[in-house]
């Protein structure tokens, strides 16, 4: 797989976006394999968490989200099943699995329902420990306020009490397993 080339397929142009894009992504990736670095016992691929890290947020220019440079029709919340349909469409199934499944700590098919969000009503919850390492790293890093400098894992937390208390737990699990 050639990442970059993946990246340039989708972001062209040397832009505020594009930079925004690499940023994030190149934090989350830094964090998520010096996670897995920390836990050798967990056996993680680590060539596939440098892969599916920098390209979890490939589904972002599709999506309306002006404040980051995204001028697309979706919603920002739909940016993961996006993305994951891009990797698909290019026959890279597992990584798509890690775009569709990093929003919050997951989605499940009730809150897709009951929002009336506009992606297939089914769970997109990260199973794999790859895929829940690259979501946790996720959250210390957002495209704006956070994007250079990551979050402590108390804003963490208080970012992700703001969704669920299952969130909670979940990044509190996570914290756990990979810190």
């Amino acid at each position: 797989m050639n990442v970059a080339e993946i990246i340039d397929k989708y972001y062209p142009l040397d832009n505020e976006l594009k930079e925004i894009f690499m940023v994030h992504a190149c934090k989350v990736t830094e964090l998520a394999l010096e996670m897995a670095q920390r836990h050798p016992e967990l056996n993680m691929d680590v060539q596939f968490i440098k892969e599916a890290a920098m390209l979890h947020d490939l589904g972002i220019f599709l999506t309306d989200a002006p404040r980051i440079h995204c001028f697309g029709k979706s919603q920002y919340l739909c940016h993961g099943y996006l993305g994951a349909e891009l990797l698909r469409s290019l026959g890279y199934e597992h990584h798509a699995r890690v775009c569709e499944r990093h929003t919050g700590t997951g989605l499940h098919k009730e809150q897709v329902i009951a929002n009336g969000w506009d992606i297939p009503a089914r769970d997109f919850l990260p199973e794999t420990l790859e895929e829940q390492l690259i979501c946790f790293a996720d959250k210390f890093y957002s495209k704006t306020k956070y994007l250079h400098t990551a979050r402590t894992f108390d804003q963490v937390v208080e970012s992700m009490a703001k969704i669920s208390d299952e969130a909670v737990v979940k990044v509190k699990l996570w914290a756990e397993m990979f810190m």
